[in-house]
């Protein structure tokens, strides 16, 4: 149990940290005029304080700070990929708090997020080799492995941003994430990667406690650039670090539905001759309401959808008491696609003359 208490501590401190800090935050938020108002796009019908992205980092600082309180030295007597995570982290978080603020252009968000991303780098967050299937390992060229180091992060980082349209969505999707990037980690030794994922988990369960519908604060793009950023370190020092021969397919599993929504709105909008940045009522989310359920049932589908991918990778890299994760998101996936057709064999109906 001793081995354990680490990954307690951090998870119990993010959780209560970011719970805490809640109220602070939205008052602050209201005092500056910081709220997010309603829409043709957005689902809110009133005007919500939005910075709770601070809460969110304030949090995993404060968590990751207590660890190295109580057992000097677990994190700064090394200087690992952790340092690299947390740093990048910290660029695009304040980066989000600039945009919360100032409302910033995409492109210079772009590149700031590039920059996040070469530091990363340089502090050892690398894709530097890929498993072959057939056996062995191909390890990259620098300027490959840059590349697709730089394309990943910063893919990452936009599609939680991208997801962020329902209350709980982006928060509950990120916590599934973090939760299975920790387990992944620890089934293969990878101790610092796995403490941050957890951490992260705990700062997001927190929140989620004003952010589930109806919300009383949203996270802002300073925690949503946050949290994606920082699960698109963890996938590559927790998971493709390994050399088991599905470990590219595992952090696309886990993090499957938002890829699947940004590559889907990515591919909307250029065959519609729109900027790939402007925002829609396309995304998942808004379908599944267009199919008739609430927000909450359409964030639960979602969170049973992450949390079947996240099973299914969990059983791949070999977990096979996942298999209950798997039976159980399914079942609601089936159930909640039954909701949707009876919905609209019913709004069907209801439009016959």
């Amino acid at each position: 149990m001793n081995e354990y208490w680490p990954y307690v501590v951090t998870v119990l401190t993010a959780w209560l940290g970011t719970d805490l800090l809640i109220p602070w935050v939205t008052r602050y938020a209201y005092a500056m005029g910081k709220v997010d108002k309603p829409d043709g796009r957005k689902v809110h019908s009133t005007p919500i304080p939005r910075l709770g992205g601070i809460a969110i980092y304030m949090g995993f600082i404060l968590a990751l700070g207590m660890l190295e309180f109580l057992k000097p030295g677990i994190f700064f007597a090394t200087r690992g990929p952790w340092v690299g995570i947390v740093a990048g982290a910290t660029v695009v978080f304040g980066l989000g708090i600039l945009d919360d603020l100032l409302n910033l252009p995409a492109k210079v968000k772009l590149v700031i997020q590039i920059g996040a991303a070469l530091l990363a780098y340089h502090l050892g967050v690398r894709v530097e080799f890929v498993t072959n299937p057939f056996g062995g390992m191909l390890v990259l060229p620098y300027g490959v492995s840059l590349a697709i180091t730089v394309f990943w992060l910063v893919g990452i980082t936009n599609t939680i941003n991208l997801i962020d349209g329902l209350d709980g969505l982006a928060a509950g999707v990120t916590t599934i994430a973090a939760i299975t990037l920790g387990i992944l980690a620890l089934q293969t030794d990878q101790v610092f990667s796995a403490l941050i994922a957890l951490t992260l988990a705990g700062s997001t369960i927190g929140f989620l406690r004003y952010n589930f519908n109806p919300a009383k604060i949203f996270m802002g793009d300073s925690g949503s650039l946050f949290m994606g950023f920082t699960l698109g370190a963890l996938a590559v020092t927790g998971v493709l670090k390994t050399a088991a021969a599905v470990t590219l397919v595992l952090p696309l599993l886990i993090l499957g539905v938002p890829i699947f929504d940004t590559t889907f709105a990515i591919l909307r909008r250029s065959l519609q001759g729109k900027p790939i940045f402007a925002p829609d009522r396309g995304h998942l989310h808004h379908r599944l309401l267009g199919a008739g359920l609430s927000q909450k049932r359409a964030v639960l589908l979602i969170y049973g959808m992450s949390a079947l991918l996240g099973g299914l990778a969990l059983h791949l890299a070999g977990a096979r008491w996942a298999i209950p994760i798997i039976i159980m998101s399914g079942l609601y996936f089936a159930w909640s696609l039954r909701d949707i057709h009876n919905n609209r064999s019913r709004a069907g109906k209801t439009d016959r003359p």
